[in-house]
């Protein structure tokens, strides 16, 4: 089967209609407006770090117009390019950072050097010029277990489902804080918007929070303490490139 969204020919996918029965034809990239799209419209820079230039990891590569466009060969790099970009003075305003597989805490498919990666990213931020004026949200894109003791609160007809991890590491976030809001992946976007004025999407950012309660910038900054972990930059950065996939669950 031919995927008709930046797949090669005989490319096999697995692909279920809303009948419940297998499709025979793939249907072709989306083509809506993106957070990408409303921060090249103020000329707000940003990049897209991914160990593999494609697939269900690689959000963008779904979007015609970025797949297809000027923002795919400059803006989605090598996951480890953050690290050099760090060093060399040359991050953007916003940075998405995806992890190789084997560093993605996946169950059955990690080596354990998840922490480490995420350690060595944020000890980069924090012992560069950056730490001042910068927000780490970390994130994971499954929850932990098979329960979650609180219901998933019905939006329009859509659960969100169970609830996923969120820490964030910035001098500006409050210390040592639980937070008891209600937010979503799309309270990320939201932020973002608010940060640099850049409007709405009006899909889940419109609706979600903006992580307000995270963060008081009244405080004095908080000093950066680096973080120990098993590996270092260094090891993550002579890592070669990965063709794996960071969630396999297809």
């Amino acid at each position: 089967m031919q995927n008709n969204c930046g797949g090669p020919p005989n490319t096999l996918v697995r692909m279920i209609d809303p009948a419940g029965s297998e499709a025979t034809t793939m249907p072709p990239c989306f083509d809506h407006p993106t957070l990408g799209d409303l921060l090249d419209a103020k000329n707000v820079s940003w990049k897209y770090y991914t160990p593999s230039i494609g697939g269900l990891w690689v959000g963008p590569d779904a979007i015609a117009h970025i797949r297809n466009g000027a923002d795919w060969s400059k803006v989605i790099l090598p996951q480890t390019k953050i690290l050099q970009d760090i060093s060399f003075g040359q991050l953007p305003a916003v940075s998405w950072v995806i992890p190789t597989g084997l560093a993605s805490d996946h169950p059955l498919g990690t080596d354990g050097s998840g922490p480490a990666w995420v350690a060595s990213i944020v000890n980069a931020v924090g012992e560069s010029q950056y730490w001042s004026n910068t927000a780490i949200i970390i994130t994971w894109d499954d929850w932990g277990g098979w329960f979650d003791h609180v219901p998933p609160q019905i939006l329009s007809s859509y659960e969100l489902g169970f609830r996923v991890p969120m820490v964030i590491v910035s001098p500006y976030a409050k210390p040592a804080y639980v937070s008891h809001q209600q937010h979503e992946f799309g309270s990320i976007l939201h932020y973002i918007e608010d940060n640099w004025g850049l409007g709405t999407l009006g899909y889940t950012d419109a609706r979600a929070d903006d992580l307000a309660d995270c963060f008081n910038y009244s405080q004095a900054p908080i000093p950066f303490t680096p973080i120990a972990a098993a590996h270092t930059a260094s090891y993550f950065k002579a890592m070669p490139a990965s063709n794996m996939p960071v969630d396999d669950d297809f």
